[in-house]
């Protein structure tokens, strides 16, 4: 599973931010790693340098073999609970994806 970040202008992506957000996309889909073929992780600072609540964006989109891409948004005060956000939301959509072509599988198979 290929993880590719991408950022605003406003947003550095150095090691520590890649790290984070890897540790977070692979605790989050690490168990149907096999099933996915990239996730595209997008991070941005929706106001610049004024401090606003949830200014902080992050866009997540997995590609799973088969089935139409996944795609979710978190908004955030900080970058790790916008990342954190979306990896949860991320998890929870491919599983319900992956989940439902399994029952068609076994709806055909049976039915």
């Amino acid at each position: 599973m290929l993880i590719q970040i991408n950022t605003d202008s406003r947003v550095r992506a150095d090691a520590k931010l890649r790290e984070e957000v890897e540790t977070a996309v692979n605790g989050a889909l690490g168990h149907v790693a096999e099933r996915i073929s990239r996730v595209e992780v997008h991070l941005g600072d929706e106001s610049g340098n004024k401090q606003t609540d949830d200014d902080k964006r992050c866009m997540m989109e997995a590609r799973i073999e088969g089935r139409p891409p996944s795609a979710v948004t978190q908004h955030a005060s900080s970058l790790t609970e916008a990342i954190d956000g979306a990896a949860d939301k991320l998890r929870r959509s491919v599983e319900s994806t992956l989940d439902k072509a399994n029952d068609r599988r076994a709806t055909d198979k049976h039915g």
